[in-house]
């Protein structure tokens, strides 16, 4: 039996294992994809971090490259991820899709079996679910455009602005990456962005990487209130002067739709536009479908836990969701701290 099973091999699995070490834990990580490296290579080419390098070093591991106050880019991260898994002092079996997490009665002492879907059967005495959340993106019903029938994407299916050359593009959501998204199409094409209300901004002017403000948000990310300002989520990271490109009418942005016939889309004043594309950048949920079987999770999909600790199976964890802790707990920049808490529960707990 392996002390403990890591589901993902992503920034939350890495870290998640750099912590275990730590605690004198062996895990074994398994990975669906062919690299370590997580969901990060499938995100869209333009995509960099919303903090700067120097704050995105994972636990036991050695400072993320390069410049410390750049904000480093996609194909970076994951180069980093793929470095850090290397090192790793435990096993990662890349090509382990997890199917099932199942605690059988008996056979298993209080622990745990893990199935993958090529017939690989693995207990453990623990569990971590570190998948994270890319492989789930939310679509929310929004009434005001159930009669459109145009093209309707997600963020996890955008790669880059060429696709969309000449054609009329609304970007649904007010985050950093509908933000990004966004400004970018907009040297491209036509493009507005909506959400249900105006998007908000952590600054007045973009932030540079050796900013104060890192300071003051290393410090806010501390602070284990994730669920309680959950509901409001995190206003705008403003790193390359996207409020600036959004005021200037580049992209353009109006409240939400009112309502759509075919292709055409009405908007509260009454104006209507012909759109080609509505693209969702609308957040993700935890991808956790592996631990349905299990009775760990809620009717929404949710795990039920306290701070990355499962409330229906001692022993299980979780790190990487969205406010698990704290507002950074799905950054790159707050896994590795939820990632040591979750590691010193798990050692305690193994104790007992």
């Amino acid at each position: 039996m392996d002390d403990v099973i890591v589901i993902g091999a992503g920034q939350a699995g890495i870290a998640a294992a750099g912590a275990l070490r730590e605690q004198g834990l062996k895990p074994l990580v398994l990975e669906a994809g062919p690299a370590a490296t997580g969901s990060w290579p499938h995100y869209y080419d333009s995509l960099k971090l919303f903090s700067p390098g120097r704050l995105n070093t994972l636990p036991g591991h050695h400072p993320f490259p390069g410049d410390p106050h750049r904000y480093p880019g996609r194909d970076e991260v994951a180069d980093y991820l793929r470095d850090c898994a290397a090192r790793l002092d435990c096993e990662v079996r890349t090509g382990h899709r997890v199917s099932a997490v199942t605690a059988p009665e008996s056979g298993i002492d209080g622990g745990f079996l893990v199935r993958t879907d090529n017939g690989v059967e693995l207990p453990a005495a623990t569990v971590v679910a570190a998948t994270g959340q890319f492989g789930n993106p939310h679509c929310p019903e929004i009434p005001a455009l159930a009669g459109y029938t145009g093209r309707l994407l997600h963020a996890a299916d955008y790669r880059g602005p060429e696709p969309f050359a000449g054609r009329r593009v609304v970007v649904v959501g007010g985050g950093n990456s509908a933000v990004q998204i966004a400004v970018e199409l907009a040297e491209h094409t036509n493009v507005t962005i909506t959400g249900r209300g105006p998007i908000r901004y952590a600054t007045s002017k973009p932030i540079p990487g050796d900013s104060r403000f890192w300071n003051v948000l290393s410090v806010a990310s501390r602070i284990p209130a994730g669920r309680f300002i959950r509901s409001s989520g995190v206003p705008v990271i403003d790193t390359a002067a996207y409020r600036a490109a959004i005021e200037a009418g580049r992209p353009g942005w109006r409240a939400m739709p009112t309502g759509a016939d075919g292709s055409t889309v009405e908007w509260p004043d009454g104006s209507r536009d012909d759109v080609d594309v509505v693209l969702l950048a609308t957040g993700y949920r935890p991808a956790l479908g592996y631990l349905r079987g299990l009775g760990a999770l809620g009717p929404d999909g949710r795990p039920r836990h306290r701070n990355g600790l499962s409330l229906t199976h001692p022993g299980l964890a979780f790190i990487g969701l969205e406010y698990q802790r704290t507002i950074l707990s799905a950054a790159l920049h707050g896994v590795g701290r939820d990632a040591r808490y979750v590691a010193r529960k798990l050692r305690a707990h193994g104790r007992r």
